[in-house]
C-alpha cells in the first residue's frame, strides 16, 4: 500500500536515507519520521513522513547527487556529488558546515557513518565516516559534529588493471563498515581480481580476502549476523557467511542486482533490479 509520495517537479531523485532513531529511545505516538533526498540539481530535501511535507530545502552541490545518509545520531547529513565533492550540513539550521574536495573528479558512490569512542584510533572524535568514489579510493574520517572537528583518519587506493572503458561502464567502488569486527571495512569493486577485502584500520592492511564469481555491483553486511549480500550483473544475488563458509546463492532477478539491502534486524533482505524489488526472509541467518 502506498501511504505517501513526494514529488519534486523537473528534477530526478538520486539517493536517499531515513532519519536514524537515538539509541535507546523507542518511538511513540505521533513521532515524526524524516528522509532526506538528494536531487539532479544538486538541492538536498528533507522530507516529514508524518506530516507528509517537506520541511527543509539545501543546495550544498553544483552538481547531481550520488550518495546521501544522516550522521548516527541524525544531527548532521552527509551528501556526495558527481564532481567528487562531499558536503556537510545541519537540518537543524540548514546551513552547509563543510565542503570537502578530496574526492573531487569522481562520483561519491558511498557515504557511511558508524560511532566510535574517541580513543578508537588515537583521534579525536564521536563518530567515524566513509566517503567511497568511482575511482576505487576510500576515505576515512573521524568527526566530532558538536566541536565541528572532522579529521581524515585513513586513505585508500586500489589498483586496478588500465582499461579503454570510461568509469559508467565499470563495477561500481563500494565500502562499508564491518558490523561484526571492529574498525574493520569491506570493499569490493572494479580491481586486479575478482574479490571482497577485509582490511584493518587499525593495522593499515588487508586482512583477508573472498574470491567472488565476478565484480560485485551492490553490497550489504548483516548487522545482526556475520554475513555479507551481494549482488552481481548476471542477476545473481549471493549470501556470503562470513569469514568464511560456503555461499549461497539465488537467482529470480530480471537484470543486474544494483541494490541490496539488509534490514536493521537482519532477518529481511531488499534487493532490487531495473523492474523487480525482492524481499528475502533469512530463516537461517
Amino acid at each position: 500500500e502506498l501511504v505517501v509520495q513526494f514529488q519534486v517537479l523537473n528534477q530526478s531523485c538520486q539517493c536517499l536515507a531515513w532519519k536514524p532513531r537515538p539509541v535507546g529511545v523507542w518511538p511513540c505516538p505521533g513521532e515524526s519520521q524524516h528522509v532526506v533526498a538528494g536531487y539532479s540539481d544538486g538541492t538536498v530535501r528533507v522530507f516529514s513522513v508524518s506530516r507528509t511535507e517537506m520541511e527543509l530545502k539545501m543546495h550544498p552541490h553544483a552538481a547531481a547527487l550520488t550518495a546521501i545518509t544522516y550522521s548516527t545520531d541524525g544531527e548532521m547529513i552527509l551528501s556526495g556529488g558527481k564532481d567528487g565533492t562531499v558536503a556537510i550540513s545541519s537540518p537543524r539550521t540548514g546551513m552547509t558546515i563543510h565542503v570537502l574536495a578530496d574526492h573531487k573528479g569522481s562520483p561519491i558512490t558511498v557515504l557511511q557513518c558508524t560511532r566510535k569512542q574517541y580513543h578508537d584510533f588515537g583521534v579525536e572524535g564521536g563518530e567515524l565516516w566513509l566517503a567511497t568514489s568511482s575511482d576505487r579510493r576510500v576515505s576515512v574520517w573521524a568527526s566530532d559534529w558538536l566541536q565541528d572537528k572532522c579529521e581524515l583518519l585513513d586513505w585508500l587506493s586500489f589498483p586496478a588493471p588500465a582499461g579503454p572503458e570510461g568509469l559508467d561502464n565499470l563495477p561500481p567502488s563500494l565500502a562499508m563498515f564491518c558490523p561484526w569486527e571492529h574498525g574493520v571495512l569491506v570493499y569490493v569493486g572494479f580491481g586486479l581480481q575478482k574479490e571482497a577485502l577485509f582490511y584493518s584500520l587499525r593495522k593499515k592492511q588487508v586482512l583477508r580476502k573472498i574470491s567472488l564469481p565476478a565484480f560485485a555491483t551492490s553490497l550489504s553486511l548483516s548487522p545482526a549476523a556475520p554475513f555479507m549480500a551481494m549482488g552481481f550483473g548476471d542477476r545473481l544475488l549471493r549470501l556470503q557467511p562470513c569469514p568464511t563458509g560456503d555461499p549461497q546463492d539465488y537467482a529470480g532477478h530480471d537484470d543486474t542486482v544494483h541494490f541490496c539491502r539488509f534490514a536493521p534486524s537482519g532477518r529481511r533482505l531488499l534487493t532490487a533490479s531495473h523492474s523487480a524489488v525482492l524481499v528475502w526472509e533469512l530463516t537461517g541467518a
